[in-house]
């Protein structure tokens, strides 16, 4: 794969401080860090960013996630048994904004957000959902390599 420019401190101080300044407002929010694992590394799985996968598996792993749960997040509605009803709309979520093109967040979905989420968590939901995505589409689009 050829190296391409990437956007960080030294090359894009600007945007790379915008980014980190949404990870900030996503650190202070009221999400669990399961929550906002299981967002990351959904939505990282369906953009196919490699890069996103590897860092926030590790990070869900440092959080005391369990491997077989991390191995399961593709295929959650198959195995719902491992997670809540909480992390299934989380999960459900993350796909349909990932998705945006295919019909956006649901009616539906949102009003079962309401049952588990306030009206102040779902912005954050939502701003993890399009942080993570940002995320991705600069790792794929600059090539950001997986460090051994």
């Amino acid at each position: 794969m050829q190296n391409r420019v990437q956007i960080t401190s030294t090359e894009q101080p600007k945007a790379y401080k915008a980014m980190l300044g949404l990870e900030g407002y996503l650190a202070q929010s009221s999400l669990s860090k399961t929550l906002k694992d299981l967002i990351k590394i959904r939505a990282s799985e369906i953009n196919g960013c490699a890069y996103c996968i590897d860092m926030h598996t590790k990070e869900a792993m440092a959080n005391g996630e369990t491997l077989q749960r991390i191995f399961l997040i593709s295929a959650w509605r198959e195995a719902t048994k491992f997670f809540s009803g909480e992390e299934q709309t989380i999960l459900a979520i993350t796909e349909e904004i990932t998705l945006i093109h295919a019909h956006g967040l649901s009616d539906a979905l949102y009003q079962q957000a309401l049952q588990f989420f306030d009206e102040s968590q779902i912005p954050e939901i939502i701003m993890a959902i399009v942080t993570i995505n940002a995320w991705n589409r600069i790792a794929i689009s600059t090539h950001l390599q997986i460090e051994d």
